[in-house]
Order: C-alpha cells, then sequence, then structure tokens
C-alpha cells in the first residue's frame, strides 16, 4: 500500500559527529580530558545519544522537540516476540503516570510514527509515557497488524496477547497507573486497537481510533480488502464483508470510551468503518446503561487555514461523553494534524494527536490491570 504522503526525516551518524567534534577542538588546542571541556563534551555526546535513540537531531528552531528517553526493547510470550520503543519524557505528571499505547499503520516503524504523530511531544507536555509495539515483517511483509485474521481478534492469542504483554511489562517496569492506560491506532493500528479495547477492557481505560475498521469486520484478506471498501472490494466474485452496506455489525460487550478520527475522502479505508466503529460503542454502551439512549450533540469547526470538520459527542445519561468522532472533510487516509517528518500525515488537518490526549486524560480511572 502506497501513500502519497510519505515523508521521512533524515538520519544522522551520532558517533561521526562526535568525532568531528573532537578534531575541531583538538584543532584549537582545546583538550576533552582537562579544564572545562570535559563537561561540554559530555553534555554533548549524551544530547546526541538521546536524539540518535530518537532518530533525530535536536534544533534550535525546534523548542518543543521531545526531551525524554526513547529506547528500544523486545517482549516475548508463547505467541511469539515483538519489538517497541519506549518513550519516557524528563518529568512525570504523577508518580504512578499514565501510558498511552500507539500502534502503526501498514509500512510504518515505531520511529516513523512517533515522529508523525508528535506524540512524544504530547508526553512531555503532559507526564505519560508512550510505547510504541512494533509490527514485525515475519508475521505480515506490510509490517500491516493482522487484524483481519480470526486468531489475532480474540484475547490471550496472537497479536492481542503480545501487545497486552507488552503493556504489562512497561506499567510494571515504571509504575504506570493502570487506571489510565489508553490504546491508540492508524489503520492497521487503529484497527487492532478496537481489538484490544474488546478482548482486554479491564487493562485500556480509552480507545483511539484513526482511519480504523470495526471490530471483527473481517476473517481473512478478501473480506477485509471488501471491508475496507466499504463492502465493495472492487473485485469481480468477490463478496462484501460482514457489516458493510447497511448489514448488521458484529456486537461488542465492552463499553470502552472510545475517540474515532476518519476522513470522509479516505480511499483506502472507507469513512463507513469509522462510523460502524461508532456505532459498535455507541451499543456497548447503551447495553451497559441498560438500554438508555445517548446524549447526541454536533459541532462543526476547521482549523486555521486547514481543514473543516464535524465533531460529535455521544454521552451518557449523566452527560459524560463515552464516544466521540471527529470527521474531517476533504482528507484522504492520513493521521490529521500530523508532521511532515513522518508517513500517512495530514498536516492540515485539526490535530488528532492532541484530541485524543484531551479526550483519554478526561476520562474518570476505569479498569485494572
Amino acid at each position: 500500500m502506497k501513500t502519497p504522503f510519505l515523508f521521512r526525516a533524515p538520519s544522522f551518524d551520532a558517533q561521526a559527529i562526535d568525532e568531528t567534534i573532537r578534531s575541531a577542538l583538538a584543532s584549537a588546542g582545546l583538550g576533552t580530558t582537562a579544564g572545562p571541556m570535559p563537561g561540554v563534551t559530555d553534555t554533548i555526546r549524551r544530547a546526541l545519544a538521546s536524539a540518535s535513540a530518537s532518530g533525530r537531531l535536536p534544533t534550535t528552531d525546534d523548542p518543543q522537540a521531545p526531551c525524554g528517553t526513547f529506547a528500544a526493547r523486545e517482549y516475548a510470550n508463547r505467541a511469539g516476540a515483538r519489538a517497541y520503543k519506549l518513550y519516557v519524557p524528563a518529568q512525570l505528571n504523577a508518580l504512578q503516570p499514565p501510558l498511552v499505547v500507539m500502534l502503526h499503520g501498514c509500512t510504518q516503524s515505531a520511529d516513523d510514527f512517533a515522529a508523525g504523530t508528535r506524540m512524544n511531544r504530547l508526553a512531555d507536555e503532559h507526564g505519560f509515557l508512550v510505547v510504541y509495539p512494533e509490527q514485525a515483517t515475519g508475521a505480515n511483509p506490510s509490517k500491516c497488524w493482522n487484524w483481519f485474521k480470526a486468531q489475532d481478534q480474540v484475547r490471550d492469542c496472537g497479536e492481542p496477547s503480545l501487545i497486552a504483554g507488552i503493556v504489562r511489562e512497561v506499567a510494571a517496569r515504571h509504575g504506570v497507573d493502570t487506571r489510565r492506560i489508553f490504546v491508540a491506532g492508524l489503520s492497521a493500528g487503529a484497527a487492532m486497537a478496537v481489538i484490544l479495547g474488546e478482548t482486554y477492557p479491564e487493562l485500556f481505560a480509552g480507545v483511539g481510533a484513526h482511519s480504523g475498521l470495526p471490530y471483527r469486520i473481517a476473517h481473512d484478506i478478501p473480506s477485509a480488502l471488501a471491508a475496507m471498501k466499504g463492502g465493495r472490494s472492487g473485485l469481480a466474485g468477490l463478496p462484501a464483508a460482514p457489516g458493510a452496506d447497511g448489514a448488521t455489525l458484529s456486537k461488542m460487550a465492552q463499553a470502552v470510551p472510545t475517540i474515532v478520527f476518519h476522513g470522509d475522502r479516505d480511499h483506502t479505508v472507507q469513512l463507513s468503518n469509522g462510523i460502524g466503529i461508532v456505532q459498535q460503542a455507541r451499543n456497548a454502551h447503551s447495553a451497559a446503561e441498560a438500554g438508555a439512549a445517548m446524549r447526541v450533540s454536533t459541532e462543526r469547526g476547521s482549523r486555521p487555514g486547514g481543514r473543516s470538520y464535524s465533531r460529535t459527542v455521544h454521552a451518557d445519561a449523566a452527560g459524560r461523553a463515552r464516544v466521540e468522532s471527529w470527521t474531517v472533510h476533504g482528507a484522504g487516509h492520513a493521521w490529521a494534524g500530523g508532521s511532515q517528518s513522518g508517513s500517512y500525515t495530514d498536516a492540515s488537518g485539526p490535530d488528532a494527536s492532541a484530541e485524543m490526549v484531551r479526550f483519554f486524560l478526561s476520562l474518570p480511572c476505569a479498569g485494572s490491570a
């Protein structure tokens, strides 16, 4: 799957830069082992090490560049192994900080997704941790999360068990508030985030789905392709996906607060899928409230100089927002308000990262790992 929004941050060699600095100091007659220079060079090396881990150099024109640590790790269980990257901000907002889990889309990586969503900057601002599980090419050649496979749609099996294991490992090591763990994703990552909210409701207090698909909308590759196209695959003889074209969607039993973003010009994953996620979440919350109707309100706005949007909030009888959906008008298959240093981003849209964090952190503490 190719994208017209593909941008990459330039790479750099921290060791080569360090050697250049040492040579320049030596040519100026300045040593690095005596006088004031050891402290200076040590500071430079620490900055380069942090930047190397995050895949970017700090710049003077980027005062909001992430300033925490971004480390690569791996987790394994009986379902296999997956790499992940963990961002820990320099300052946490509590002894038990929240945790946001970010699931990339097809062809993306943890570094790419972090750069495009700028979630690490928000972590610096609000004092939470961010973990980026990374799909293995051996599990999917396009690095898509396998949201469409039956074994990857259930608890304690396949990829849901791996991601849940990563989350529990990070939470235990870093003293995370287990009542404030949230999961969000883009495209295939969003579809997997929806699965995790349904299969591990005690672990995740909120779900964010950007350009994703409903729970159990597909069971194999042909039905996945049909679902992505809104039930119309465009391929002769390929059946419509379950839940498409007005058919009954699979039910979700878990009422997990959910925020959805989707572009109405998304031709990779049609808008009908975002609508389906909202409908499943609404149905689950209504069932949890003994069938009580939800209060619905819609507002329209636009990002200054950018895209317009419609924002709909579905609240319970007490007025608490349970489901929130954003339709970004004119947008395609891209993270709204994202940075061009990552792929699949649309800088002209409303800031999906900031709005998801706002939604998550406003939720009452729920669930316990």
